[in-house]
């Protein structure tokens, strides 16, 4: 509950104990075993800063944090912890001003980034990469910085890796070596990572983490969930999401140093899952996140089951803690809570070790920092119950808050603006053009080359015709003439003896008809 001196009643110990909304920018946790009332302290807490004014961020993992959107309605429980509480003024129920988020755009307003804005070095997270595969990614996201090539989506990824192998000769002596074993590798993990969704996230409209700092008319802080019902199903998704944007809140704010309020809270449930398996680099960035993002009026509080989930360097920037019951049933779940135990500010009242293993449903350890940013004396307290509804919100709400947003209206559609993919694939589409009309040019010399060969054989063969002709030719007139010479020989010959024959006739005929006139007549 939010007082109008700017303390936040948050549980009741032996009296109420207030946080001062000036030290909620020193991050905080929430930790406890399953059931112990964990996600009761996160919405009072969300309930509390909005009503403050401060813009929330929070995740939804098992679908019931959405009822934050919805009027609370009194039940026994409640009635029995305002008891506990020693609230005695009015407990209004009330609806808190809510805007649904999702990564696969399923129950809330798609969110998405796009793979130049993740960066090579949560995206190898991302991927699973080992160094050497994280080091071609890096010279990947340089070589395509340096053509000013957008990498929106997965594919402009796959596309520039291609192209990044198919130059590697050019590329290795500013970037450095590029194996195409390594490129295959990273092909596949993001054929992996298509297949759990990832494909989804990457692209355009991209989220705008100031879309996520507002506040109403009246001035109360929106309350942003992020249903991860099924996003935490892919552990490395979810947990690579937070992370950006972390790092993006971090990126995008402007030094704004000590605030009476925070400009924004972050809520990140299951926190384990941000740090499990997390190379040393990772965690430094992300320690040096969290050291650095107070400044810029932005508070960060994990919620994980027990401490020693998050790293010790991480953990002790974390000034206001809510610790809710551990179990300590073996050796190392013993070790645990001793360590928890001993990270609050001792109470003469009580042993707190003890306590931690003995702790009620909605009853927890708390230690907030005072006005002068030191850490409280740890108090047994039971956490306010939230004014909101206690479990999921209802489909129809939902979609009506959604639906009614203007905010749904800028993320619903994505859109394929022309990126890495599409300068790569006409790059491509060109140089192929230029290969095929050198092939052609090619195969045009070829052909007139092997047209003006056909073209001289032809000649030659017309030549060695004409040139057989010719002998033909030659030939049959020398046989012409030599059959003319014999022709006219044997004409003569004939000739002569038909003259002699027809002169011994005429002579003979002559004869006989002189003496048949000289005579009697007679032949």
């Amino acid at each position: 509950m939010y007082t109008n001196d700017g303390q936040l009643w948050i549980a009741t110990g032996e009296s109420p104990i207030m946080f001062n909304a000036k030290m909620a920018n020193r991050h905080g946790l929430i930790a406890g075993a399953t059931g112990t009332g964990k996600t009761i302290s996160l919405k009072v807490l969300a309930e509390t800063f909005s009503t403050a004014g401060v813009p929330v961020f929070m995740v939804d993992i098992k679908g019931d944090v959405c009822g934050i959107a919805k009027q609370g309605e009194e039940n026994k429980h409640v009635t029995s912890q305002l008891e506990k509480c020693g609230v005695t003024c009015e407990f209004p129920y009330k609806s808190y001003p809510t805007m649904f988020w999702d990564v696969y755009g399923e129950k809330g307003i798609p969110v998405r980034t796009t793979v130049s804005h993740m960066g090579p070095t949560l995206l190898s997270r991302l991927l699973g990469l080992n160094p050497t595969q994280e080091g071609v990614l890096e010279i990947t996201f340089r070589a395509a910085d340096d053509a000013q090539l957008l990498l929106i989506d997965l594919k402009d990824l796959r596309s520039m890796l291609t192209y990044v192998s198919d130059n590697a000769k050019e590329l290795q002596v500013k970037y450095g070596n590029v194996s195409s074993q390594s490129v295959g590798a990273i092909s596949r993990a993001l054929l992996s990572l298509e297949n759990a969704g990832g494909d989804i996230f990457f692209g355009e409209p991209e989220l705008d983490i100031k879309d996520w700092i507002r506040t109403t008319a009246s001035s109360a802080g929106i309350i942003n969930v992020l249903d991860c019902v099924k996003l935490a199903n892919q552990p490395l998704l979810y947990s690579t999401f937070l992370l950006w944007l972390l790092t993006d809140l971090y990126e995008m704010l402007p030094e704004v140093g000590d605030l009476d309020k925070p400009r924004m809270i972050f809520f990140f449930d299951e926190a384990h899952m941000l740090f499990n398996d997390a190379p040393k680099a990772l965690i430094e960035k992300i320690e040096q996140v969290v050291r650095l993002i107070r400044s810029k009026g932005v508070g960060i509080y994990f919620i994980t089951q027990n401490p020693a989930d998050i790293p010790e360097s991480v953990l002790a920037q974390l000034g206001n803690r809510i610790q809710h019951a551990l179990r300590a049933f073996t050796p190392s779940e013993q070790k645990a809570v001793k360590a928890a135990a001993q990270s609050f500010r001792p109470n003469p009242a009580f042993d707190t070790e003890e306590a931690i293993s003995v702790l009620g449903t909605g009853e927890a350890l708390v230690s907030f920092l005072d006005s002068d940013g030191a850490p409280s004396i740890v108090q047994r307290a039971f956490i306010l119950p939230p004014q909101s509804y206690m479990g999921p919100c209802g489909d129809d709400l939902r979609s009506s808050i959604i639906n009614g947003s203007d905010l749904y209206l800028k993320y619903k559609d994505a859109v394929d603006n022309r990126s890495a993919y599409e300068e790569i694939e006409e790059e491509r589409a060109e140089k192929e053009k230029e290969e095929a009309e050198a092939e052609a040019e090619k195969e045009r010399i070829k052909a007139e080359k092997e047209a003006e060969k056909e073209r001289i054989a032809q000649e030659k063969e017309e030549a060695r015709k004409k040139r057989e002709e010719d002998r033909e030719r030659r030939e049959k007139e020398r046989e012409d003439e030599r059959r003319e010479r014999e022709f006219k020989k044997k004409f003569a010959m004939v000739n002569k003896a038909a003259s002699s024959a027809a002169s011994q006739i005429g002579r003979e005929v002559g004869r006989k008809v002189l003496r048949g006139i000289l005579g009697n007549l007679k032949w």
